[in-house]
């Protein structure tokens, strides 16, 4: 049905028909949450509205995921996607709280900044940070929004995406920041398919001079990869001969943040 198909419904008079057809939508799922499952012509007596009306609605939303036919009995209830998203949200809230144990003694044990990075509109943003010492960092990345392709937990995060979901997120041309910076697509695709294979990304002075950081994907009960754990410093304390050390640190926290969302390998 599309969103506008609403001959059978009479929208107050101040209300647009298609936003009282979204409203009936969220009432025809708040039912089912309430009573587990239902009828058409149940919910239809719910909602006074005609059985046509509930009809259409609940089957654009079984179209989506959002309910679900019980077998054999003409009933429906929530679907999967209601459950997913539930996961998704409730993963980023708890980010932050299920990383805190985690994130601050890394942080210490390695010298360096712990960030932990969701990916946004193909940008990595920086929602928490732990740093290794007092000092230790001149500035705070949390907050920061930063071109995904350019770090270390943005590549982590693009390399979760399907080719459709990759294409969105970067778009046709990406923008240089330093000499180190992936400016060619295919290049970006080569390097999301090794960080997909080893399990961790590196970036070396690719979003500016200086700056080296290694990261590792955290998922949640899904398995789906909702953030990114970095470990970041000055390029003269990052050395070649240290990433694997760090790169096997970040994906031990990850993992075991990872565990506290519910995954399990």
């Amino acid at each position: 049905m599309d969103i506008n198909d609403t001959a059978d419904i009479s929208p107050d008079r101040n209300r647009p028909a298609s936003i009282q057809s979204v409203d009936r939508a969220l009432e025809v799922l708040e039912i089912l949450a309430r009573h587990g499952e239902g009828g058409v012509s149940d919910i239809a007596d719910t909602l006074g509205v005609h059985k046509s009306t509930i009809s259409r609605l609940v089957s654009v939303l079984e179209g989506r995921g959002f309910v679900e036919q019980v077998a054999d009995r003409g009933k429906y209830r929530l679907g999967f996607t209601i459950v997913r998203l539930a996961g998704a949200t409730m993963a980023t809230r708890d980010l932050g709280r299920e990383s805190r144990d985690i994130a601050g003694p890394l942080a210490e044990a390695v010298g360096e900044t712990v960030n932990l990075a969701i990916l946004d509109s193909g940008r990595a943003v920086n929602v928490t940070e732990a740093n290794g010492s007092p000092g230790i960092s001149l500035r705070t990345w949390v907050g920061q929004s930063c071109p995904a392709h350019a770090t270390s937990s943005g590549k982590v995060l693009l390399a979760a995406l399907d080719d459709t979901r990759l294409d969105m997120a970067v778009g046709t041309t990406l923008e240089r920041f330093t000499a180190s910076t992936i400016g060619d697509l295919d290049a970006l695709r080569a390097e999301l398919g090794d960080i997909r294979r080893r399990g961790w990304a590196h970036a070396r002075e690719e979003l500016e001079e200086g700056l080296t950081a290694v990261a590792a994907p955290i998922r949640d009960h899904t398995g789906d990869v909702v953030a990114a754990l970095s470990i970041s410093g000055p390029t003269f304390r990052m050395s070649d001969d240290r990433l694997p050390t760090l790169s096997a640190e970040a994906v031990d926290a990850a993992d075991a943040i990872s565990v506290r969302l519910g995954h399990r390998a």
